[in-house]
């Protein structure tokens, strides 16, 4: 195993990163009844979708391919990342087709690709299931209802540490010891400031059997022989195919970074993250107008 690690750390040098997973397939029942007809990662802050805030960032850290796990009732997520001819036919030549300027320039500069998950098993089974859109020794994971905005986008900031460490690497963040039960929680080694190396990597552990509070987010730079460890990774919390628990087998036998990234994020998977998400970016659009 371990001359299988350094062959393939090896071959990570001579790779370039290309691909970001954006898994899409969840029902968004919080947001119900609105996400009965709208995926959740197609609701609106101001004028945009959020999995358009994501495949921006993604595209900023050198991402050409995304890549979209999605499911039943998520055509809509197609429709965005492609050309409405109708619509272009409408606008065109009006004080309106600046409007466009944006989406247009992100369906030019990179090309989606698109696979279903049929069964909502966990985000280790979501990203178990984008396998087939992966072509690359490694990759990025990117949870679209985690809005980060920051000077230098998040992905790019654990690029940077991925080309350092040539491992896997999560973004994490200080929570609240009350809140550590609705994340993965990693406790380990302190390399510096912002980069520890996972020793211990928990699903929704109890407050009180907390390693730390540094929660993961939905940032991820994973090597792609967590295919196999998902592929016969026993359900845990929940009864889910967990990617905390692929990770913490993969931190055992090889290496993983946890990163305290600079910037700030706004848990849009709920009411209260994405109304603070939307006031933020208000407030934001304002000041540009002065």
């Amino acid at each position: 195993m371990q001359v299988y690690r350094v062959i393939f750390n090896a071959f990570l040098e001579y790779m370039e990163i290309t691909t970001c997973l954006f898994p899409a397939a969840g029902y968004g029942t919080r947001f119900l009844p609105a996400t009965k007809a709208i995926p959740k990662e197609m609701l609106p802050v101001l004028t945009k979708p959020l999995l358009q805030y994501g495949v921006e960032e993604a595209i900023e850290a050198g991402f050409n391919t995304m890549a979209i796990v999605t499911g039943r009732g998520k055509r809509a997520i197609e429709d965005h990342f492609d050309v409405s001819y109708e619509l272009e036919e409408q606008i065109r030549g009006t004080d309106k087709e600046h409007y466009l300027t944006e989406i247009r320039y992100l369906i030019n500069k990179c090309s989606f690709t698109y696979t279903r998950q049929n069964e909502m098993k966990g985000l280790g089974h979501a990203i178990l299931t984008g396998r087939s859109l992966i072509n690359q020794p490694a990759f990025a994971v990117l949870l679209a209802d985690d809005l980060c905005t920051a000077d230098e986008g998040i992905l790019s900031q654990m690029m940077r540490i991925y080309n350092e460490y040539q491992c896997s690497v999560v973004a994490v963040q200080e929570v609240d010891e009350s809140q550590v039960s609705r994340y993965g929680i990693v406790a380990g080694d302190q390399i510096n400031d912002q980069c520890f190396r996972a020793r211990i990597m928990v699903e929704k552990p109890d407050p009180k059997n907390a390693p730390s509070n540094l929660a993961i987010i939905g940032r991820y730079i994973l090597t792609s022989d967590i295919f196999e460890l998902l592929k016969d990774q026993k359900p845990g919390k929940n009864g889910e195919i967990q990617i905390t628990d692929a990770l913490m087998r993969q931190a055992e036998t090889g290496k993983v970074i946890a990163y305290k990234f600079h910037g700030r994020r706004f848990d849009c998977g709920n009411l209260d993250g994405f109304m603070e998400a939307i006031n933020y970016y208000y407030k934001k659009l304002k000041n540009e107008d002065k």
